[in-house]
């Protein structure tokens, strides 16, 4: 049902992608598609609501830019808070008033995990300040079992990405795209 809404809303996109963790893809997830459809990211965040059931947390906390209406839509769901972290200088921190107490249990909130940059730039930031980090929430979980927190998503895809200097799409010099918030330099 939830690939369906993402080819639906055209966020489910083919080409040759720049991913924010420098590596390259012939796949890429602009969820910001699906999140611009209020009803439709409720849908899409209940699948998530429903894996998290038994899980105990206080606060919900979204890396900015992605992480946001993820965050939002999760806290409302379960009732629970819902903050974000944000860049300053490059570098991820805790702004706005926003607070987390030591011991917090804490999810963190994505739109799309690949190898968890984001996540682990959220992560950081919270166990710094004394929180626990519980698991990570996303609409899309495209990471190939490779993060080491629990990892609670609406759909699990299957989308190849490459080291840059092992990319076939470069070899066949498709022009690559850079649809990301994070800046990064197209090589």
């Amino acid at each position: 049902m939830l690939i369906e809404t993402l080819k639906e809303t055209e966020a489910l996109l083919e080409g040759h992608f720049l991913l924010s963790s420098g590596k390259h893809s012939d796949g890429y997830v602009q969820c910001a598609k699906l999140l611009m459809y209020p009803d439709k990211a409720e849908i899409a965040v209940k699948l998530i609501v429903d894996k998290l059931k038994d899980l105990d947390f206080d606060i919900v906390v979204g890396p900015a830019m992605g992480g946001i209406i993820v965050s939002y839509e999760l806290g409302r769901q379960t009732g629970k808070p819902s903050i974000f972290v944000e860049r300053e200088n490059g570098e991820m921190k805790l702004r706005r008033g926003f607070s987390i107490n030591k011991g917090q249990k804490i999810i963190i909130a994505e739109d799309v995990v690949t190898t968890g940059k984001s996540a682990y730039e959220a992560i950081n930031v919270v166990e710094e300040v004394g929180g626990e980090v519980v698991g990570i929430a996303c609409i899309v979980d495209r990471s190939n079992g490779d993060i080491k927190y629990p990892l609670y998503s609406g759909v699990k895809l299957n989308i190849n990405t490459y080291q840059v200097n092992e990319c076939p799409l470069c070899k066949e010099n498709i022009p690559i795209i850079k649809p990301g918030s994070r800046k990064i330099a197209i090589k």
